[in-house]
């Protein structure tokens, strides 16, 4: 008689580690509370004697500029150091109580007060411009850092590779749908308040926006420590259509809270190269293939909308309505992806990234000669075609400042309106090509193209596919892109420049977001054209910081920022995942469904 039965052994849970601070834990516990309220109180002190610095610092009990963001710091800090005191209430914010959530939120409030006293001295000619608040935030900030690092992780990393190594957070228990809802209503109307104030800083005032980006990135290093983006992801999966519902409105919101016209800006040309990055994904994040030339189809979209939209230097002087102008534009750059991509998608890896960088170049070269010089007058060469007119639906004149319950809505919010609507197709359009038989295709052709062919999938076929209908995507975003600037030229269509749109900027975004995903391109295009928006200073190093960014983020973020659990296992080996476990559309076995 065979023994079925199995032996199972206890294991027993590693020791915590000693942090390489040598204090008590109840001090250490106590270090990081007094820290935390000594900074929120020095944001109520004067931080400098002159208002020369940025945000005018000098004011006592109003806090300002970059005290504010140091009194958030202050705070997260503050409320994650409780969850360490067993406080009734918080303990959903650090379900394990784990350490690292609480050294990177204290590492915000950090960095953004000795910035701010490093930016004031430099800025002002010396330390003697500091005033005792400067000082007194310089010193708090540092006490939670010194009072995390003396608490155990129970990480098996050595030194601070323990403590910023994702700690293992208990699943929390399940949320009624009701409580769910609420849940991602509050979370998605905090990321409409930080995406506001962000975007709602001066252009001039780098010194705020990059004290921002240090407490956001550390405070969102913090969060996805804690667990808590984790289940925000989990509920938005259940409960997708709310969550979308939920992203779109906050967008909708959005010029509402602005006051003047230059944000909506902003946010219009965010979502036109978002909407383009969109249509890049489903060609490389999706079906893998390497395009270096895709912002010509932008081109062909933009240019085609201009020769029909009744501009005086058209040569063709016809004026579609906007729906005719998008189909052309459409149209035109789906003829030009299948054009290119029927002789040049047999090649593989390199040899096809080098054909598409070579056909970007080839676009930008001809728009430049129909000048009616080296060639026929089409494009009027370098001078390209201007005084292109606002976009008319049913009437109404985008190009017009429009009052809506009280609310002036300027051109730019109306064209955000716009695109709002035109994002939300390509995203309709991306989700239910993805989840469909020939999305599961392209995800085949991506993992192992030899063996998707041997199952039956005609790879020429699908990549074809793929790459007219990410060209078409790019070339509708190009129609209203056209009619937003006025204008269209040669100039921006190239691999690499100094400001967007180029080839390069859009592969950026689809990798810096994560490739294959939905909401990645929108985050990774939202990054890569706010940042050197605000930072101005960067304007003269833009491509040095654009490359550097870039290889930080292949070395310590591969998959992109927000990557499926497919993405993430690719990259870890270990299993340390940031992302619950949980269907998403390329996570199903893709190869052995397309061919079905």
């Amino acid at each position: 008689m065979t023994d079925t039965t199995t032996e199972t052994t206890a294991t027993t849970p590693e020791p915590a580690a000693r942090g390489p601070v040598p204090l008590p834990p109840v001090a250490a516990r106590l270090l990081i509370a007094a820290g935390a309220v000594g900074t929120i109180a020095s944001t109520f002190l004067s931080w400098t004697w002159t208002p020369d610095f940025p945000g005018d610092l000098t004011i006592y009990g109003y806090p300002a500029g970059l005290q504010v963001i140091a009194l958030v710091a202050g705070a997260l800090t503050l409320l994650y150091g409780l969850t360490l005191w067993n406080v009734r209430g918080l303990g959903p914010l650090n379900p394990g109580k784990a350490t690292s959530p609480v050294l990177l939120i204290a590492l915000s409030a950090f960095a953004v007060c000795w910035f701010t006293g490093i930016a004031i001295a430099v800025d002002l000619g010396g330390l003697v411009n500091l005033e005792p608040g400067a000082f007194v935030a310089m010193a708090a900030s540092a006490l939670p850092v010194v009072g995390a690092l003396a608490l155990p992780h129970p990480a098996p990393g050595t030194g601070l590779r323990g403590y910023l190594t994702k700690p293992d957070q208990p699943r929390p228990g399940t949320l009624s749908p009701l409580a769910e809802r609420v849940a991602i209503t509050v979370g998605t109307a905090l990321a409409l308040v930080v995406f506001t104030y962000g975007i709602g800083i001066n252009d001039d005032d780098s010194e705020t926006f990059i004290g921002f980006l240090l407490v956001l990135v550390f405070g969102a290093w913090g969060l996805v420590h804690a667990g808590l983006l984790d289940r925000f992801a989990t509920m938005s999966a259940r409960h997708k259509g709310f969550a979308t519902t939920l992203a779109f409105l906050a967008a909708v919101i959005f010029p509402f809270t602005q006051s003047d016209d230059h944000n909506a800006n902003i946010g219009v040309n965010i979502l036109i190269f978002a909407t383009v990055a969109l249509g890049l994904n489903i060609v490389v994040g999706l079906t893998g293939l390497l395009d270096l030339g895709y912002v010509a189809f932008l081109g062909v979209g933009a240019y085609a909308a201009a020769l029909v939209s009744g501009s005086e230097y058209s040569p063709y002087n016809v004026h579609f309505p906007f729906w005719a102008a998008a189909l052309t534009g459409m149209a035109a750059s789906l003829v030009f992806g299948v054009l290119i991509g029927g002789p040049t998608l047999r090649l593989r890896g390199d040899y096809l990234a080098i054909v598409t960088l070579g056909f970007g170049e080839i676009f930008r070269i001809t728009v430049n000669s129909l000048d009616g010089t080296s060639g026929p007058n089409v494009t009027r060469g370098p001078n390209g075609i201007t005084q292109i007119p606002d976009i008319k639906i049913f009437g109404f004149n985008l190009g017009d400042a429009h009052d809506v319950g009280g609310f002036t809505l300027g051109r730019f919010a109306n064209y955000l309106f716009l695109m709002l609507l035109i994002t939300a197709i390509v995203v309709l359009v991306f989700t239910r090509a993805a989840d469909s038989r020939i999305g599961r295709s392209w995800i085949a052709i991506r993992e192992d193209e030899t063996a998707a062919t041997a199952m039956g999938i005609n790879g020429f076929r699908v990549k074809l596919i793929a790459f007219a209908l990410g060209a078409s995507l790019a070339g509708l975003a190009g129609t209203v892109m056209a009619h937003v600037n006025y204008s269209v030229n040669p100039q921006p269509y190239q691999f690499a420049g100094a400001a967007p749109p180029n080839s390069a900027f859009l592969l950026a975004a689809v990798v810096l977001g994560g490739m294959g995903t939905v909401s990645g391109p929108l985050l990774g295009a939202s990054v890569l054209y706010l940042v050197p928006e605000k930072l101005q200073f960067l304007q003269n190093y833009e491509l040095f910081a654009f490359g550097l960014a870039l290889i930080l983020l292949m070395r310590f973020r591969p998959e992109g920022i927000i990557a499926n659990r497919r993405r993430q296992l690719e990259f870890h080996e270990t299993g340390q995942l940031d992302v619950p476990e949980q269907k998403t559309l390329t996570d199903e076995a893709a190869v052995s469904k397309a061919g079905a």
